[in-house]
């Protein structure tokens, strides 16, 4: 019997069945004391591994490569010859973890997936700032990554990358660079950068303009968002086709003044696409902390702009409390977390304050006014290069924090961290066990066509009536308080009854690689606000 067709926004959340109201839903675990690496980047691959790297300049990590291997490279500005891994593999599955070896220095670098589920991770700092990096993941331990010199047209040191439709990444910025480039190269014409002059407009005395927020709008242009302004920029014929007003108050949202920034979930009907820009520090904040130290009040606002709007205009936002270094990422209910960070100071060595400990959601389809709510606090700081990634299983894996030049443990107020915590949202607690739906008869990963109607069958103890939906989230690559490609689909879908309890769903693969990348996603089924736990699914060609 057909129930019934859904979209989006009519997530009025019947997250009161989700527990939404109720802060103490939310739980920290501590998944692992030290990974011997501090988390300062980390993606999440198809195999449900996740890959955390630092940088190399710093000396020793906690963590000895394994058989007795060593790194030397003569250009290293710590360690010429090195016995330490700076970069992991954890199996979120049987919570462990393995060393990796890189071979130039990856700090403050960038990455995407390819189409066939390999991380391709760009640039760094000195012998690592043209250098493009790939893990292809397996499942029997032995690989490791892979790294080809050279090959970026110009060095890429704070840079962000975006997934394009075509199964290359574009990377944009990076300290002195007002331009972007194309990888993997496909042409003799994607070797050069191209001259982006917008970045150039938004460079202030302490720049303020790097890890630029980029995300692909629904009309295949891409929105980059720089201080405290944003374009749309056509990358196919290098030309700014959009200019948008300059978010209200003028306060710098981008690195050292590290906000945060998200494309909210996506719904088949109507087709619009809305960005949400949050926290910061406000003008001034990084030098006055690194001279002074006097540590000013981050910023508390967010700035929500509906970018396909012909008339689009910032609508301002309160927050809990202020937040600077925080980290948001999309939840498969639709919500949005933000995580990390602190509420004075920049980003930077040694110049942030007062730890942001407590967590904060971000419900887009409440009313203005009701959306945040803050949850249950964290015990860990988690300052300068920390990170956060979603899992499969619905937690988020976070980790990182150093705020010092080395690791540094003793005699510091924030002493280097190597651990990873997992976050529970409140959709997992057990009063919610009974929302919870279970997909079966469904192989992982699943190939998906654009626009291809697939099904799900799936069971649940208490369904909500009409208020079972589709979603598909790509999983990020995080770093610096930036989700890179960070995307959530709601997915147009009809609901069926199978008999036995059993359910089933229609549901509508995205109509492009506009919408959608090709690539890997999770996909869950959402009852009630309750995700299952995902599947992953492929969709689009393999090939790079």
């Amino acid at each position: 019997m057909m129930r019934s067709t859904f979209f989006l926004f009519l997530i009025v959340f019947v997250s009161t069945a989700a527990g939404a109201g109720d802060g103490g839903g939310w739980q920290w675990k501590v998944l692992q004391t030290s990974i011997g690496v501090s988390a300062m980047h980390m993606q999440l691959l198809h195999n449900d591994r996740v890959v955390v790297f630092d940088r190399t300049d710093f000396g020793p990590s906690n963590l000895s490569l394994p058989g007795g291997r060593c790194r030397d490279d003569p250009k290293e500005e710590a360690l010429k010859h090195d016995c330490t891994a700076h970069s992991v593999e954890y199996d979120v599955a049987t919570n462990s973890f393995r060393p990796l070896t890189v071979l130039t220095d990856t700090w403050c670098s960038s990455g995407s997936l390819a189409p066939d589920g390999a991380l391709l991770q760009t640039g760094g700092y000195n012998d690592g700032a043209r250098v493009a990096r790939t893990f292809r993941p397996c499942d029997d331990g032995t690989c490791d990554w892979e790294e080809s010199p050279d090959v970026l047209a110009v060095k890429r040191w704070y840079a962000s990358n975006q997934a394009l439709p075509d199964g290359r990444a574009v990377i944009v910025g990076g300290r002195k660079q007002f331009n972007y480039e194309f990888f993997p190269k496909k042409s003799t014409s994607d070797s050069a950068a191209i001259y982006f002059r917008f970045l150039a407009e938004t460079k202030d005395a302490v720049e303020d303009n790097l890890y630029p927020f980029v995300h692909l709008n629904i009309d295949g242009n891409l929105f980059v968002f720089a201080n405290n302004r944003a374009v749309l920029l056509d990358y196919v014929n290098n030309r700014v086709v959009r200019t948008y007003p300059p978010m209200p108050g003028g306060e710098p949202r981008n690195y050292p003044s590290t906000g945060s920034s998200v494309l909210l979930p996506l719904a088949p009907a109507p087709m619009e696409a809305e960005v949400l820009v949050c926290g910061g520090a406000p003008p001034g904040a990084y030098l006055d902390a690194k001279i002074n130290r006097n540590y000013r009040r981050a910023l508390d606002t967010c700035g929500r702009i509906k970018v396909t709007d012909a008339a689009a205009q910032w609508a301002m936002e309160a927050m809990p409390g202020p937040r600077v270094m925080g980290d948001m990422v999309l939840l498969p209910s639709g919500e949005v977390l933000l995580v990390n960070g602190a509420a004075a100071g920049t980003a930077g060595w040694e110049l942030g304050q007062s730890p942001a400990m407590a967590p904060v959601v971000y419900r887009p389809a409440a009313p203005a006014g009701a959306r945040f709510e803050e949850q249950s606090a964290a015990s860990t700081p988690r300052l300068y290069h920390s990170t956060a990634v979603l899992l499969r299983d619905g937690r988020v894996l976070v980790g990182g924090s150093n705020p010092h030049v080395g690791y540094n443990f003793s005699g510091v107020e924030f002493p280097t961290d190597l651990s990873l915590d997992a976050f529970s949202p409140c959709y997992l607690s057990v009063k919610n066990a009974a929302l919870r739906p279970r997909i079966t008869a469904r192989a992982s990963p699943m190939r998906l066509s654009y626009g291809e109607r697939f099904t799900m069958e799936y069971e649940v103890g208490t369904a909500v009536e009409g208020g079972v939906r589709v979603t598909m989230v790509a999983p990020a690559f995080a770093t610096h308080s930036f989700s890179m490609n960070q995307r959530l689909l709601f997915l147009e879908a009809t609901e069926q009854e199978v008999g036995n309890g059993g359910r089933r769903l229609e549901a509508v693969a995205p109509a492009s690689g506009i919408l959608a990348p090709p690539g890997y996603y999770m996909v869950f089924i959402v009852n009630g606000g309750v995700p299952s736990e995902g599947v992953w699914a492929h969709i689009g060609s393999l090939d790079t």
